[in-house]
């Protein structure tokens, strides 16, 4: 599964393969409330095809009107605002305040749309950087702090991966979640040393290795944009790995079982020497409460709590599977 992103790139390859025009909208800024994060990228073509999302829907019917009506006139990039005052916001649906401000950048062959996708399939994380004046386009390799921005009239964009997720064991619920992940821009490692396991896993842009869990956390040197999922429910497998991303600066760990399992495995890793605090930093049982009965629905219930911890969403406005039965008794 790609992200939205990477498929909007790969469209406007195939439309300029196909030796038909398109431009290429990256949101660069907003205020206020707003339906889509800087960088969310759409891309119009002269036929008036569109993928990818800026907005909740009437921008894009604005952007994809203009090109309809007049053809991709712009040759240079360009940059462009909405919901500067309260009748515009309201006309093109943003929130009471809101306000977008778009690049729009006409698309060609000098605009290295192939080369992007080949580091990309590499798994690189690259700044494309783009000469608002000139429209000229450079590609360098970047580092996971970068930024997106606007600098000395060049626009720089990111592309690729920016957090990474190691998932522990290569079962069925494995499956599903590094598909979610990697659609979400996660550069996904499935790690399990049990061949009868591996034999068979196979998903696109994941990788899938063979090395024993803490040997392949510790090598992995997490930071602060890294996340361990053990999915095994084998202590062998599991503690070490998962004893080693506590003490780490990993943003996530978790780990699979029952609550009766979760508290054994607790007691376990207390032997570890792992302080209170490092200890507290495990999420098990893991995952928000969905009533998740299926594979795809742990999944889900997973990247969602993932996701709450990434954004920084406070603790009380969650239901962890791990609290959810006290609350169900209580209710």
């Amino acid at each position: 599964m790609d992200s939205i992103d990477l498929d909007v790139l790969k469209t406007c390859a195939a439309w300029l393969a196909g030796g038909q025009r398109c431009q290429l909208v990256t949101v660069i800024k907003t205020w206020g409330s707003s339906p889509r994060p800087v960088g969310a990228t759409l891309a119009i073509c002269e036929d008036g095809q569109v993928v990818g999302s800026v907005s909740g829907g009437c921008i894009e019917d604005d952007l994809i009107a203009r090109v309809r009506d007049n053809g991709i006139e712009i040759t240079l990039p360009e940059i462009i605002s909405y919901g500067i005052s309260a009748d515009e916001a309201h006309r093109f649906g943003l929130p009471c305040g809101g306000t977008i401000e778009l690049a729009i950048e006409p698309l060609s062959i000098e605009s290295r749309i192939p080369e992007l996708l080949a580091r990309l399939d590499g798994g690189e994380l690259v700044e494309r950087r783009v000469h608002l004046a000139s429209g000229a386009v450079s590609l360098e390799q970047a580092q996971a702090s970068a930024i997106q921005r606007i600098e000395d009239g060049v626009l720089h964009t990111l592309h690729g991966p920016r957090w990474r997720l190691y998932i522990i064991g290569a079962g069925p619920l494995s499956r599903f979640l590094a598909t979610i992940a990697a659609g979400m821009d996660y550069r996904v490692t499935v790690c399990d040393p049990r061949e009868e396991y591996r034999s068979g896993f196979s998903i696109p842009g994941v990788s899938l290795v063979h090395a024993m869990p803490d040997d392949l956390v510790i090598e992995a040197r997490l930071d602060a944009r890294s996340a361990v999922v053990a999915l095994t429910h084998d202590p062998k497998l599991d503690d070490l790995a998962l004893m080693e991303a506590l003490k780490s600066d990993a943003f996530y760990v978790g780990a699979i079982g029952s609550r009766a399992n979760n508290a054994k495995r607790r007691e376990r890793l207390k032997l570890f020497d792992l302080t209170e605090a490092e200890l507290a930093r495990l999420h098990g049982p893991i995952g928000i409460y969905i009533g998740s009965k299926t594979p795809a629905e742990i999944a889900i219930s997973i990247m969602a709590e993932m996701t709450a911890v990434k954004n920084a969403v406070p603790q009380q406005m969650l239901v962890p599977h791990a609290a959810a039965l006290t609350l169900a008794s209580a209710a």
